[in-house]
């Protein structure tokens, strides 16, 4: 879909209309990083946005996270609220273009905004992007939405379904510590690389 490109996302930081913005980092992923004990690790996070994550990560010790965003709007707010984030860590491009190897990347919000039909691409980017037994963590939605997307929704059974193929499912289960306004309506996994 045309429409979900750079300039569409722009648009939508330059206007406001981030309703997936939640404001800080999503305590599902804080609680992940928090219990990580190899803090050298290199990460990723697609679809960054505002980078909270990125911007937690860093100030909890994580130093070699790494941020991509299609839109260079959200990554200029980082930028101006990080300013001691490394510049070489800040990637504005198409994630499908992104080159690197990763021990981790975290996943909040951007496999909603993509095309539904880039999912099979998605899940085999993501493979080609984490090293061997390298893992993809966060949360996905676990429903249907009444427009047109993005968000664009889903279920958990389409989830296992696509990843299974690609990845070995270490945690599958709905997400208990959710912002209140989607819990019940996400669910947390863990994903291993399974290609060796």
């Amino acid at each position: 879909m045309a429409f979900l490109g750079e300039n569409y996302w722009t648009e939508r930081y330059s206007n406001g209309k981030t309703g997936w913005d939640i404001g800080f980092a999503s305590p599902p992923l804080v609680q992940y990083l928090d219990q990580i004990a190899n803090r050298d690790l290199e990460g990723l996070i697609p679809g960054a946005g505002s980078g909270y994550e990125a911007g937690y990560a860093k100030h909890s010790g994580l130093c070699n996270f790494h941020l991509l965003d299609f839109s260079e709007e959200p990554l200029n707010r980082f930028k101006a609220s990080n300013p001691d984030f490394p510049a070489d860590n800040i990637h504005q491009e198409d994630f499908f273009l992104h080159q690197g190897k990763y021990d981790l990347i975290l996943e909040q919000t951007f496999f909603c905004a993509l095309d539904p039909i880039l999912r099979a691409d998605y899940a085999s980017k993501m493979q080609s992007l984490l090293k061997p037994g390298g893992k993809l963590v966060g949360v996905w939605f676990d429903r249907e939405f009444e427009f047109q997307g993005p968000p664009f929704g889903g279920d958990a059974e389409e989830y296992r379904s696509l990843f299974e193929k690609y990845f070995v499912i270490k945690t599958f289960a709905p997400c208990y510590n959710s912002i209140p306004e989607r819990l019940g309506a996400e669910v947390f996994m863990i994903l291993e690389n399974s290609k060796i």
